[in-house]
């Protein structure tokens, strides 16, 4: 065998692992409960509670669970989310609006309008006590 066939069957070799790789990525997908942080839960109020109910059903495909984030999708449960750079409002509008990518490498957030207003006010409550609990509290926002 020539040196040039030898190179050839390598470079052929090595792009069908590494399509194949790629392909077995693109089907199995990450696992949505690799949490990025620990989080501490803590008692929650009524109206985290009904905001914990909410979340599970639209936000911890990509924030995981109690919001620790995912290779999908940003913990919430960080110090960036914190009430004096990240205000409720920021939430309502991520959720409502969409948000373009600029803290994580996770790509644009698509908005939610199936989730109402309302829903996402529970939500943040959920939130903000889990940030609390795990020592995320207000922050002047310096820039």
């Amino acid at each position: 065998m020539k040196t040039t066939e030898i190179i050839q069957i390598v470079v052929i070799g090595s792009a069908l692992v590494g399509g194949a790789a790629v392909i077995a990525s693109k089907v199995m997908g990450p696992c949505e409960n690799d949490a990025t942080v620990a989080v501490t839960v803590p008692e929650l109020t009524t109206t985290a509670v009904k905001g914990e109910k909410y979340y599970d059903k639209s936000c911890i495909s990509c924030h995981g669970d109690n919001a620790s984030g995912t290779k999908n999708g940003p913990p919430l449960v960080h110090d960036i989310y914190n009430p004096g750079h990240h205000a409720d409002e920021a939430f309502y509008r991520a959720t409502l609006q969409g948000v373009k990518q600029h803290h994580w490498p996770y790509g644009n957030m698509p908005p939610r309008p199936e989730i109402s207003k309302r829903e996402v006010s529970y939500i943040i409550a959920y939130v903000r006590e889990l940030q609390e609990a795990n020592g995320i509290v207000y922050k002047s926002h310096r820039m």
